[in-house]
């Protein structure tokens, strides 16, 4: 028995780049022609052990992703004529043998991935469960890798992913865009998944780079669907959000905003969010992350912020976003425009958010501001909460500080 070489390191290398790079693509275009997700995933992963074999032996192809969507495709091949169902699945049989067969140009297979966006983002599904499921097909994290980010078990997130690709089957969930009549709202549902991805970003590993999965799905998403306000009000918000990272750690400590290096911020990505935020802005059809991509870009403006306009502006998100975490924001925002008494006020009825560590970060700067005992109980909170080095070194200094004279209001949170 001739036992196969093991696969060298470039090959591995290779692979192991479009699977990440073009994962979700690929992905995308088999479940389209399989219609399964579940079905499409494994078909991916054996083309995936094939090219540890085939380019072994005669290199990496010149396109690699249309050959694994090739060989992927006749792997379904296969498996379907090994079910012994062939009669029931004549027609899906016939289909796949066509794509497999047919000689298309590699730079024109269709791109499929705003359909997969919204199937993994569909609101039947978990919140939770739409975030792992888009990190995992369209960002190509690995299950491992999406567990640590919420500190589960790999086994717990597989059994998550496994019962949402269950339900999508079950449920006949259609890998479709939505229609016109329902845009809006689902668009929102993808529009807070990626949001929630780039604000993983803080406790990822900075290998993965979860910012910058997010700003690509952004831009994926407005280079597919253009001239969508909300969308590009995400994408600016974003990019005006991840131009100040450069800026963020100083000696392994964060740095408050107020704070920053601005010499270090990323300039190019300022002006680029800039310019996608005007574009959201001229075509009148105002929207939440508009509104926060407005915020995050007066932030970035010359000498301090205008707060009172801050102020407003949350006012304004509060009738898209009635929700206690935009309160808190507001509250912040209030302090630094001179109202620090009125702010711990609007900060103490917001109890429900106990286990939101900005929540405790804020109400004990705004109590070291203000005199009100307690201060120290809640950055231990804040502390304890953190799954962030450079935030719980920042978190420490500033008890210590406030231990003995007032504050400012600063919060951990940047938006």
């Amino acid at each position: 028995m001739t036992i196969a070489p093991p696969p060298n390191a470039a090959i591995v290398h290779a692979i192991t780049q479009v699977m990440r790079d073009d994962r979700g693509r690929c992905l995308a275009m088999l479940t389209a022609r399989i219609g399964n997700l579940t079905r499409a995933e494994d078909a991916l992963q054996e083309a995936a052990a094939s090219a540890l074999i085939h380019w072994g032996r005669s290199g990496v192809p010149d396109v690699p992703r249309a050959w694994l969507v090739k060989v992927a495709l006749r792997k379904e091949i296969d498996r379907v004529r090994a079910s012994g169902r062939q009669q029931r699945n004549m027609a899906d049989l016939a289909m796949l043998a066509e794509e497999e067969a047919a000689e298309t140009d590699p730079e024109q297979i269709p791109d499929e991935r705003l359909r997969l966006i919204f199937t993994c983002c569909h609101p039947a599904l978990e919140a939770k469960s739409r975030v792992a499921l888009t990190l995992r097909t369209l960002c190509g994290l690995t299950t491992d890798e999406i567990a640590a980010l919420y500190l589960d078990a790999s086994a717990t997130l597989g059994q998550r992913l496994s019962r949402a690709k269950a339900k999508i089957a079950d449920a006949g969930i259609p890998f479709a865009v939505p229609g016109a009549e329902v845009w809006p709202d689902r668009l929102q549902s993808v529009l807070d998944v990626v949001y929630l991805i780039y604000t993983l970003a803080h406790q990822a590993p900075d290998d993965r780079n979860l910012g910058g999965e997010a700003i690509y799905l952004a831009r994926l998403l407005n280079q597919l669907r253009p001239g969508d306000a909300e969308i590009e009000g995400a994408l600016a918000l974003l990019l005006l959000t991840e131009a100040r990272k450069p800026a963020r750690v100083r000696d392994g400590c964060m740095v408050p905003l107020s704070e920053q290096d601005r010499t270090l911020w990323d300039h190019a990505m300022i002006v680029e969010g800039t310019q996608a935020l005007d574009r959201a802005l001229m075509r009148r059809a105002p929207g939440p992350f508009q509104i926060k991509a407005a915020i995050a870009a007066l932030h970035n403006d010359e000498g301090p912020p205008d707060w009172p306009q801050i102020v407003m502006l949350y006012g304004a998100l509060l009738r898209h976003e009635p929700t206690d975490v935009v309160r808190l924001n507001q509250a912040v925002a209030l302090a630094e425009s001179g109202q620090p008494a009125a702010a711990l006020a609007a900060v103490d009825g917001l109890l429900d958010l106990d286990g939101y560590q900005p929540f405790h970060a804020t109400r004990a700067a705004l109590r070291a501001r203000t005199g009100h005992p307690g201060m120290g109980a809640d950055y231990a909170r804040a502390i304890a909460l953190s799954r962030n080095a450079a935030e719980r070194a920042w978190l420490a200094l500033q008890a210590k500080k406030n231990a003995g004279h007032n504050g400012p209001a600063t919060s951990n949170k940047e938006v």
